[in-house]
């Protein structure tokens, strides 16, 4: 409940990422920008930080080299999501911003600049405590940003780098309400939502923005694909990410996430075959979760495709992990893993195994009906 009322709160006011550059008025420092940008997407943070460190050096009165600086940080903590190493600087860099906005706003309340970035910064800071899950922090951040980004909307309505945060607020605040019904009065103190603008104003920003397309284009297959069930569409946009941006785990998974969404196996065989390998080498962004990841979904390929040793070896290796990495509760990953499993020993005639499977997904954490599954095999063994 707490992350789906704060989810409107905080998560939309901290994706301007990189709308508002062009307030500094230099090529040079326009050049400087873009190959930063290019760099964090590529997860190349080094080469990322000294391009907007030549930029906080040459404007340091202008708050966009800082927020850049913090958007390094954001990338590595998206990326590495245990590793809270990075909280503290990002954190530090977020209060920098804020400070040189609040500086400008002194002189005009209506500087664009000041209320992005800061409107940006607190999203961000929101958006950090609640993944923290330090609620009453990621709430105050994002009462105090949600005002500040609207009036910024206000003055730049026509801006596409601008749409990117209101797309996305209004296509949330229409979609989530209609999922969960019991959010709807607590949206009350909430402007509406609009799915149809929403989404049209995340294809412009993707299309026509001038720092936020990547940001844009994210996000849109993200909507595409997890709650428009577009999925060539959604598959279309995380091959195209995944060209141009290599090294990004996160667009690497979704080009995955989408084959087999569209149940095209052979390709979720040789993507995730791929994206294991990168994280047994630890390579930048690849970690125990996208490990976890590689073997459930590897699983499910060779479940699909009647391959049931080599989907069990790999559902044996996703249920090891899930113990190291569900401190809290069970995921979804380690409950389906374990369903799958039973649904295996179903199709293996081992029904007194399939039984147990079944009930000790009876004993986790429900996910997506997953109770309601354990019961019916239960009742009547898994059948292809």
């Amino acid at each position: 409940m707490k992350r789906i009322i704060l989810f409107f709160i905080i998560h939309w006011a901290g994706l301007l990422n990189f709308c508002s550059a062009q307030w500094i008025n230099d090529p040079a420092a326009d050049s400087h920008i873009k190959r930063g940008i290019h760099f964090v997407y590529d997860l190349s943070f080094d080469s990322a930080r000294a391009e907007f460190s030549s930029i906080s050096k040459l404007y340091p009165d202008h708050p966009a080299g800082h927020f850049f600086l913090a958007m390094v940080e954001w990338w590595k903590i998206a990326t590495d999501f245990d590793n809270k190493s990075f909280d503290n600087k990002f954190i530090s860099l977020l209060e920098k911003v804020i400070e040189i906005c609040d500086t400008r706003l002194d002189k005009d309340e209506n500087d664009i600049t000041g209320l992005f970035f800061k409107g940006g910064a607190l999203g961000f800071e929101g958006r950090l405590y609640g993944m923290r899950e330090d609620w009453l922090k990621a709430a105050n951040c994002g009462r105090e940003a949600l005002p500040i980004v609207m009036k910024a909307y206000e003055l730049e309505p026509n801006n596409y780098d601008v749409l990117l945060g209101i797309g996305i607020y209004n296509y949330y605040a229409s979609v989530i309400p209609d999922i969960y019904p019991w959010v709807k009065p607590l949206m009350f103190f909430l402007p509406r939502g609009d799915k149809t603008k929403g989404l049209e104003q995340l294809r412009g920003a993707s299309a026509h923005a001038r720092y936020a397309n990547i940001e844009a284009t994210y996000f849109l297959m993200q909507v595409l694909h997890n709650f428009e069930k577009q999925f060539p569409e959604a598959s279309k946009i995380a091959i195209e990410l995944h060209s141009i941006y290599p090294n990004n785990v996160l667009f690497y998974k979704y080009v995955g996430r989408t084959y087999a969404s569209m149940n095209q196996w052979a390709n979720v065989i040789d993507t995730y075959i791929n994206i294991l390998q990168f994280s047994l080498e630890k390579k930048t962004g690849y970690d125990l979760y996208s490990e976890r990841e590689s073997y459930f979904f590897l699983g499910t390929a060779f479940l699909e495709t009647a391959k049931y040793d080599t989907a069990l070896t790999y559902f044996y290796k996703a249920d090891d992990l899930c113990r190291k990495l569900d401190t809290k509760e069970n995921s979804s990953t380690m409950v389906f893993t374990n369903l799958r499993i039973g649904m295996i020993y179903d199709l293996q005639n081992k029904r007194n195994l399939s039984i147990m499977q079944y009930e000790k997904v009876l004993d986790m954490k429900e996910h997506n009906d997953s109770h309601k599954l354990a019961n019916q095999y239960i009742k009547l063994p898994y059948t292809r």
